[in-house]
């Protein structure tokens, strides 16, 4: 018997005071951009899926290949593909919000660089072919209904330290008021290890950002503090706060 395809919610947009908003068959917002400056990461909880900048070695940088689950709006693909100018591939499971991103969003065409696949992130993940073959993944999978993570077993978590090679970074977009929280966070340290994980203090909206990283130490408080003069100079991103907000996970 074959399997059932997922319905998927329609893909929407509303917009205002400048701003245009996706939305999935609910007022919930799922993105949103800035409709003057479509390149700028304008929601905190995006400016801060991209802390995986803070951990990862600066001279690596340029050498990034970025990885991000779902789409959202497009804020962080765009970002990484134009603004950082790093290979990016993007696994979105709903058409739709490709569809919108490409006419709303000004996400780009697919080129050298850019690469958005219409699939499964969790088959993504789980193919052997692509085992090491990201150093910065982006997580934010959420229902239309954005109340848990679609994807949030301990295997997804231990696919997705199969995909990031030494030297990676995995954020993840959680809601750290929910009761879901510990869960997850439990999950993702008995992937990575304990000691591989740590997180931003919530958002005023709740949104928690989760960092694992893969074959190395969190570097010192000091060293962080001198990346992250480096990031918000050169790329006006509010990296000092991120240093201030970090702190290690307990399991």
């Amino acid at each position: 018997m074959k399997k059932k395809k997922p319905v998927l919610p329609d893909a929407t947009i509303s917009e205002e005071g400048g701003l245009r908003y996706l939305h999935l068959d609910t007022p919930w917002i799922q993105g949103a951009m800035r409709i003057r400056k479509p390149q700028k990461l304008e929601l905190e909880y995006i400016q801060r899926m991209m802390a995986w900048m803070l951990l990862r070695e600066p001279e690596a940088l340029a050498e990034t290949r970025c990885l991000q689950l779902g789409l959202g709006a497009a804020a962080i693909t765009k970002y990484c593909h134009s603004e950082l100018r790093l290979p990016t591939t993007a696994v979105e499971i709903n058409p739709q919000v490709i569809g919108i991103c490409r006419s709303w969003f000004h996400l780009p065409e697919d080129d050298e660089r850019l690469t958005v696949i219409l699939g499964d992130a969790a088959r993504y993940v789980a193919d052997d072919a692509h085992v090491a073959s990201a150093d910065a993944l982006c997580v934010d999978l959420y229902d239309h209904e954005a109340a848990s993570p679609v994807l949030d077993d301990e295997d997804f978590y231990r696919a997705c330290w199969r995909v990031l090679d030494d030297g990676g970074v995995m954020t993840v977009n959680l809601f750290g008021r929910e009761a879901s929280f510990e869960r997850s966070t439990a999950r993702i340290s008995a992937a990575f290890g304990p000691e591989h994980v740590a997180m931003l203090k919530p958002t005023t909206e709740g949104n928690t950002i989760v960092l694992a990283w893969k074959g190395f130490s969190l570097p010192e408080r000091e060293v962080l503090a001198q990346r992250a003069e480096t990031l918000q100079i050169r790329w006006s991103l509010p990296a000092r706060k991120w240093v201030k907000l970090l702190s290690r996970f307990a399991a």
